[in-house]
Order: structure tokens, then C-alpha cells, then sequence
């Protein structure tokens, strides 16, 4: 039987919801990528070869809801995609192996623990990898030199979070930020290192990224960096924590780069590393259809740039709504 895959809350994702078509073109023919969503005008609602409504993660009867979808497309495999879904569906991988899908999330304490940007920082510092000097509110040091950083404990998007500059502007940002927690400020090159693990946690591919243009949290011009310091932090965090599937860690470059956030799910810059060659959502479709794939840490190609540009997809009021059902051709896309 062919795989199907579904990836929840598909939102704006249209190249990875296009990755994985592709890759079950190639592996696995005759396979669908469905996607969920809360909104009937999110644009992978139309890319998808099918689509659904599904109720927001924290919805009491979310994890009925996917499990159903699951039952009815006979789904063999289960990508998430948002931050506040990833420990609901680590904490309940075996409730849908029993049915024949597979999650690719990483364990639950991995994604509790990412979850939380105080104890990322210092889980890493306990392995001995550089990450940012991180500080809950009644902990600050009576001497920290500014500027600082504070933001969400909990949170994604760099919703909420702020550049400090001094006394005034930290105390004001203490009490409108909420549950914040407070970061030595990192001063140099951003980047984000896409790793990949498979089933059983092995490395399979590094991708370091340079952040150049950063729009509404998600690059928007960047480059590849075959850098060897990068690629090694990449594997040193994926011995400190287990990882399953597609990771981006974010870091500076401060003499040495520093970590500050990990997220266990793909990026939003993740089309410049299918680009370069290692294709993350092809290899987890083999992967999931009993392949071995080896190892390629470092193999894609260097210093390759993405500029980013919208698109949109056109719409008459009869087209509008989740499909249930093989999407029909001819929508126009620009």
C-alpha cells in the first residue's frame, strides 16, 4: 500500500507540503500528503492532495480528531509541525503506532525540555555545550551588563521578545513580557543548523544555515555554511538530547557559536536545505518505508543563497473550504 502522510496544522508550509509530494513520487507512488488545519483559506488547504478542519491542538478532543483522520486515509505517517503540539503527540506515539502511523517527533522529554528556553540553555550548558546564559526573573545577577535579551520562557516566532538596553527598559520588559526569562545578549552572525535523526535517534544529515534577512521570525534571505564548528554543535546537541526527525538549532557566532533556542521540527527556512541537496522530507519518507539511508553529515552544497518572495493562491468563493476528498486541478497559483 502506498504511504500517506499527513502533516498537521499545514498553515503557510506549501514547500514542505510540496517536498513531500515529490518524495512519494519518487518512493512511494500513488501516496497523498494531507494536510489539517483551523483555517479554510490556508493556502496548503489547496496544495494538499487532501485537506481537513481540525480543532486547535489544545482542544480536549484534538488528539480524537487526528487519530479519526488517521483511521479514514489509512495515514502510515504523521509529520507535526507547530511547537505546542510536539509533546501532546511524543507523549502519544504509541496510541497511533497501534493503528499503523507512525509520528515523527522526537521523545517527549526532548520536546518538554525545547519547549522551554531556560532549561534548553541549561540542559546544553550541563554537556558542556556553549549556550546562552539564561536567567528566570528572581535569578538575575545583581551585575549584568546590557544590553541583555527577554522573551517568552515558552514561545515561538520571536513573538515577545526584546533587545534591553538598560534598567528602565528591563523592568518595563519584565512585567509586559509574559513569564519572561532573560538572555546575555548574543552580538554576531544568526544561524540555524537543520539536523535530521532517524527513527532511533542516528544522525543523518547537518545543515548549517546563515540568517542574512529575518522576516516575522523566519528567514527570508540566507546562505548555506559548510562550517565545521556548526556541523559539530549540531552533533553535539543531538548527543545531548534525543532527536527524532527534522531539528533546527539556533546560535550566534560570538568567537564560538553560542546556542539560544532549539526547535525539534522543521524549520521555516527548510526549502534552502532541500535545496542544497539534502532533501530532510525525502529521506524520512524512506526511512518510513523500511529504506536505510545512510549517513551524509556535511554532504550539500555550500553557500548556496535563497531570497524569498510570496505567492498566493486564487480563490472564488465556490473553491473555498477543506477538500475531504482529491483536491481537483485547476486552482491558480501565483
Amino acid at each position: 500500500m502506498p504511504l500517506n502522510v499527513l502533516v498537521t496544522a499545514g498553515s503557510r508550509r506549501v514547500p514542505l507540503v510540496q517536498a513531500f509530494q515529490r518524495a512519494l513520487r519518487h518512493v512511494s507512488p500513488g501516496g497523498r500528503v494531507i494536510v489539517t488545519d483551523v483555517n479554510a483559506l490556508s493556502p496548503t488547504v489547496y496544495i494538499a492532495d487532501r485537506s481537513y478542519a481540525a480543532p486547535l491542538s489544545n482542544d480536549p478532543h484534538y488528539l480524537d480528531e487526528i487519530e479519526r483522520l488517521c483511521r479514514r486515509e489509512h495515514v502510515g505517517l504523521l509529520v507535526p509541525t507547530i511547537d505546542d503540539e510536539l509533546t501532546l503527540f511524543a507523549r502519544n506515539t504509541d496510541r497511533f503506532a497501534r493503528i499503523g502511523t507512525r509520528v515523527v517527533v522526537s521523545p517527549p522529554e526532548t520536546t518538554s525540555c525545547c519547549d522551554d528556553k531556560y532549561q534548553t540553555c541549561r540542559a546544553l550548558q550541563t554537556h558542556g555545550i556553549a549556550a546562552a546564559s539564561t536567567y528566570l526573573p528572581g535569578q538575575l545577577p545583581e551585575y549584568l551588563p546590557f544590553p541583555l535579551f527577554i522573551k517568552p520562557r515558552v514561545g515561538r516566532g520571536g513573538v515577545g521578545a526584546f533587545a534591553v538596553r538598560n534598567a528602565r527598559e528591563l523592568d518595563f520588559f519584565m512585567d509586559y513580557v509574559p513569564n519572561p526569562v532573560v538572555q546575555t545578549f548574543l552580538d554576531g552572525p544568526e544561524y540555524t543548523i537543520d539536523v535530521l535523526c532517524d527513527f532511533d535517534g542516528r544522525v543523518i544529515s547537518v545543515v548549517p544555515r546563515e540568517r542574512v534577512v529575518i522576516r516575522a521570525g523566519v528567514v527570508d534571505r540566507g546562505r548555506t555554511v559548510n562550517d565545521p564548528a556548526l556541523i559539530q554543535l549540531g552533533l553535539s546537541c543531538a548527543r545531548a538530547m534525543r532527536f527524532t526527525g527534522a531539528v533546527n538549532i539556533q546560535c550566534r557566532l560570538v568567537d564560538r557559536p553560542v546556542v539560544f533556542e532549539i526547535n525539534p521540527r522543521f524549520s521555516g527556512g527548510i526549502p534552502l536545505t532541500i535545496a542544497a541537496g539534502a532533501d530532510f522530507p525525502r529521506l524520512i519518507v524512506e526511512l518510513a518505508v523500511g529504506r536505510h539511508v545512510p549517513s551524509a553529515v556535511g554532504r550539500f552544497r555550500d553557500a548556496l543563497w535563497m531570497t524569498s518572495y510570496e505567492s498566493a493562491v486564487f480563490l472564488d468563493d465556490a473553491s473555498i473550504g477543506f477538500s475531504e476528498s482529491p483536491r481537483a486541478t485547476g486552482l491558480e497559483v501565483a
